[in-house]
């Protein structure tokens, strides 16, 4: 298996054309993925104090500014919008993009934007209820042979997939999804949730993906997704395994020291779990880095890119790092 390689990017302390110009270059570059992170407040929590796109307008302007890259959010918080303009949003991006967008959902931590913005922000549990009967709708609405026993959709007399559901968090009454995916559109699901996340995931998901987890934490992780495959009837195979982490390379060891250190002080109570994850050092500690997560299960490994960042540590790590482990997971391929 060669590993894809992307980069999930906060659209946060950059201009709108800083921003388009990342894209296309790390697209250019080759690299597999491109996403956004859904946010209305900047991370590490700052109290709003730093500029920050909104996520779903900045995905339309992604899908026209590059061509090659699969693009999506990793992952959308199900509390933000409806569940069914969500499943349009994410159809309209996969239209713009032309068929390269790909659904992620989650249940969401940012409580200080989300209060900040009127909304509700219940205990965990409620949250992935929701994200439970969400992704359960929008998966049916995204499959065009979502129909029928078992499924909340059916045809009507002029053909066309309508969309019923009545649960405590998502309601849709007899509604069409017109036009539908331009190609197949893949659901996401994003956490670490043992008992609930990683079975919504098996009962409902194309792809996994953790964020910010240890090599031995995503792999450990891993085999419980394993285990709730097998207890929910799926292949694991059906299932794709990613990681983000995020970028604190320096070009020199100086430098990765003062963002290691700027990395703790910007996270306070959450900096140690949130280093657990996070390739630090320089660029010639990330190839081995990267292949443990390969390792571990990861079949799509992404940089999460937070503004400021070392430019010449992410040029070294696009231009070499990138090509080694590509290379590397060919060769394991190949001896397969």
């Amino acid at each position: 298996m060669t590993v894809q390689l992307g980069a999930h990017i906060g659209q946060q302390n950059l201009s709108m054309g800083e921003l388009r110009a990342l894209w296309r270059r790390l697209d250019d570059d080759g690299l597999d993925w491109l996403s956004l992170w859904d946010h209305l407040y900047e991370a590490p929590p700052a109290g709003g104090t730093i500029d920050h796109f909104e996520p779903v307008a900045a995905l339309g302007a992604m899908a026209i500014e590059t061509v090659n890259a699969r693009l999506g959010c990793l992952v959308f918080y199900v509390g933000y919008r409806n569940a069914g303009v969500l499943a349009k949003a994410a159809i309209t991006l996969d239209h713009l993009s032309e068929g390269r967008f790909e659904l992620g959902l989650g249940g969401g931590w940012h409580q200080p934007e989300a209060v900040a913005y009127g909304y509700d922000f219940p205990r965990a549990g409620i949250r992935l209820d929701h994200l439970e009967e969400a992704a359960a709708v929008i998966g049916e609405m995204l499959t065009p042979a979502a129909a029928g026993p078992g499924t909340h959709s059916r045809i009507d007399a002029d053909g066309i997939r309508r969309t019923s559901f009545d649960g405590e968090h998502v309601r849709l009454v007899d509604a069409s999804c017109l036009p539908q995916p331009a190609g197949r559109l893949p659901l996401w699901i994003g956490g670490r949730g043992e008992k609930r996340t990683l079975r919504t995931v098996a009962r409902y998901a194309d792809g996994w993906n953790a964020a910010y987890v240890s090599a031995e934490e995503f792999g450990r992780l891993n085999g419980v997704l394993d285990d709730w495959c097998v207890a929910e009837g799926r292949d694991r195979s059906d299932i794709e395994r990613s990681v983000n982490l995020s970028f604190a390379l320096g070009r020199n060891a100086e430098r990765a020291e003062a963002i290691r250190a700027e990395g703790f002080r910007a996270w306070g109570a959450r900096a140690e779990a949130i280093m657990a994850g996070t390739l630090l050092g320089t660029p010639d500690d990330a190839f081995d880095a990267v292949m443990a997560y390969v390792a571990n299960g990861a079949q799509l490994v992404n940089v999460a890119l937070r503004a400021p960042f070392d430019e010449r540590a992410l040029r070294v790590y696009v231009e070499e790092v990138v090509p080694a482990v590509r290379a590397a997971t060919e060769a394991g391929s190949g001896s397969s």
